[in-house]
């Protein structure tokens, strides 16, 4: 997503809160060798998969509700994927289109198992039925149909994705210049991708201009590396786990400089090892060191967009 990319740098580029200190990429780079871990989708064994359009189905709502977990100490990403897979393998019609605009914020705690209100539930109920009314009157109702009409183009379907389904525009003012994130548009690629392994649903012949997913936790392995800067009252506030206000100067320089810092880590690799790696693959070495240190802190912003 070349829109993601410049946008990205146009803030790194001006950004005061936040540094991408390059030397310290330099170091991470020499220090994995430009070796990646590779990271398997789904290696916590969590998600929906069948092979087909449900899958796609399911990952589609997955990603539409898949933002803001933190409110809720208990709540996590591992909570939302697999109560979903549990609901579809009890009732395969649980995320059909028509039933998706009907969810109420009960109906859908009781969907994924959950025993108290979610975070920013009003506004997953309100997700459910965009995604639910979207798909039945542009798509037959299915996000399979959604996927065949991108024609195996990543960038094509996230335009589709952030034309027809306003929840997915993750759009942000800094500067007076219109930032472009797009984490769970992306990750919907991401996904699909994983899932069925670059074949069928999941082929797309630009997938590597898809770039991380700026969410919570890969700014924080960031900052752990040393490879994220922040001024020190954007420091104390996150380290008092004080709140970040969505759209402010702060928030978006963490988001974009994390996209930042993994581009110029993928050039570096490729500049000095002939590695040509994915953002996709950084990303989910990244998240799952995140998600196994969870006493990292990380920045607390209430959003519909990770």
């Amino acid at each position: 997503m070349e829109a993601v990319r410049a946008s990205a740098a146009w803030v790194a580029s001006r950004s005061s809160h936040v540094k991408v200190d390059m030397l310290e990429v330099e170091k991470v780079v020499d220090k994995i060798q430009g070796n990646v871990p590779k990271v398997e989708w789904d290696f916590e064994g969590i998600h929906y998969f069948d092979d087909g359009p449900l899958t796609v189905q399911y990952l589609f709502v997955l990603d539409a509700l898949n933002f803001c977990f933190w409110p809720d100490k208990d709540l996590s990403y591992d909570n939302l994927a697999s109560g979903l897979k549990l609901a579809l393998e009890k009732d395969k019609t649980a995320l059909d289109a028509d039933r998706l605009q009907s969810y109420t914020g009960p109906q859908l705690r009781q969907l994924l198992n959950w025993p108290r209100p979610l975070p920013i539930e009003e506004e997953r109920v309100r997700l459910l039925h965009e995604v639910g009314m979207e798909l039945e009157r542009s798509f037959g109702g299915e996000a399979a149909n959604l996927v065949k009409s991108a024609g195996n183009s990543a960038a094509t379907l996230i335009e589709l994705i952030t034309r027809h389904f306003p929840g997915f525009r993750d759009h942000s003012l800094y500067k007076g210049h219109q930032v472009f994130l797009y984490k769970r548009a992306q990750i919907f690629v991401a996904d699909l991708w994983g899932a069925f392994k670059g074949q069928n649903y999941g082929e797309f012949h630009d997938i590597k201009s898809i770039t991380i997913f700026a969410d919570y936790i890969v700014p924080a392995v960031l900052r752990e590396l040393g490879i994220l800067k922040y001024g020190s009252n954007l420091s104390c506030s996150i380290d008092s786990n004080s709140e970040i206000v969505p759209g402010s100067e702060e928030e978006v320089e963490i988001r974009a400089c994390s996209v930042y810092a993994v581009e110029k880590m993928r050039e570096l690799i490729n500049k000095k090892f002939g590695k040509q790696l994915l953002s996709i693959d950084i990303d989910l070495w990244l998240w799952s060191c995140g998600v196994q240190n969870m006493a990292l802190s990380h920045h607390r912003t209430l959003s519909i967009y990770y």
